[in-house]
């Protein structure tokens, strides 16, 4: 059987958390200005109810938390325990307390119909098999005219290096087999990396949700580290799509399925480093009254 680059259960996303926690300072680096554009396109102010879908540790929940205030209120949630333990403790060293944390899947939230003026969702939604469910959950969660926003990957092209990765790690997983299983995989197969990158489809998948006033927009977010190993250490530590492709495989068959990945990433190598082309996607969109029982 070929590995493919589904969404994985719960069980790895776990076993990345300590991984990805560990990496916050060059995560938050990454995307600190797409996080504040995400956080204002959602219209979040001092006092506003938020609800953070696919929360990881916690790094966009902190500038939520900050961003509203004492008298605001923020919901973190996502589908593995252990990395929401860690945005809890995160959420409480940074002294705050106007959040609470919730295990659940964006595509079944369970909210018990409570309401939103916002909702967020960094780098989540693309994991999310059937993502118009998650976002009719997340419409379901807003109050009339609350603001919902998102960051997602890009297409391929302009992904160079998750299109290494994932080609490299379906190599080294599927050696051996049929020549069906070494043809390239299908980048926009749901519950991969970038399956809501391809053009159109977000804002088809929202207004479908019943979201007004949709927003996609490009925006450029390259990767920067000292080189191209450093990046394939951050992605063996947290990245646990690929994690869970390259995991049937013995650990010298790993290690050299990462050391392949790095070398072939040398190629984004500059004198000040190794820059890593990133494209990501800030959408933004507002809840209709047809759908929230207005």
């Amino acid at each position: 059987m070929c590995a493919e680059l589904a969404l994985p259960l719960p069980q790895p996303w776990d076993e990345a958390a300590a991984g990805w926690n560990e990496h916050t300072a060059v995560i938050r680096e990454w995307l600190r200005d797409v996080t504040d554009a995400m956080i204002s396109a959602a219209n979040i102010e001092p006092g506003s109810q938020v609800l953070d879908i696919a929360a990881g540790a916690g790094d966009e929940t902190l500038d939520i938390a900050q961003r509203i205030g004492s008298n605001g209120y923020v919901l973190a949630t996502d589908l593995s325990p252990r990395i929401l333990a860690l945005a809890h403790d995160n959420l409480r060293a940074a002294g705050f307390s106007n959040f609470d944390t919730l295990v659940a899947d964006a595509q079944a939230l369970n909210l018990g119909g409570k309401k939103f003026d916002a909702v967020v969702s960094r780098l989540g939604l693309m994991f999310c098999t059937e993502p118009h469910l998650a976002l009719q959950q997340a419409h379901l969660a807003l109050r009339p005219k609350g603001r919902f926003s998102a960051v997602v990957f890009s297409h391929p092209d302009a992904n160079p290096c998750l299109g290494i990765a994932l080609r490299t790690a379906l190599k080294h997983a599927n050696a051996g087999q049929s020549a069906t299983c070494a043809a390239p995989p299908n980048p926009y197969a749901p519950g991969t990396l970038m399956s809501l990158g391809k053009p159109g489809l977000m804002t088809s998948l929202l207004a479908n949700a019943g979201f007004t006033d949709v927003e996609v927009r490009p925006v450029s977010a390259p990767f920067c580290w000292p080189s191209s190993r450093h990046y394939v250490e951050f992605v063996r530590a947290a990245g646990s799509p690929l994690r869970a492709i390259l995991s049937p495989l013995s650990l010298e068959a790993q290690a050299e399925a990462w050391n392949d990945m790095a070398q072939q990433l040398d190629q984004f190598g500059t004198p000040e480093g190794w820059v890593g082309p990133n494209e990501l996607l800030l959408v933004s969109a507002t809840a209709s009254n047809r759908l929230n029982g207005a």
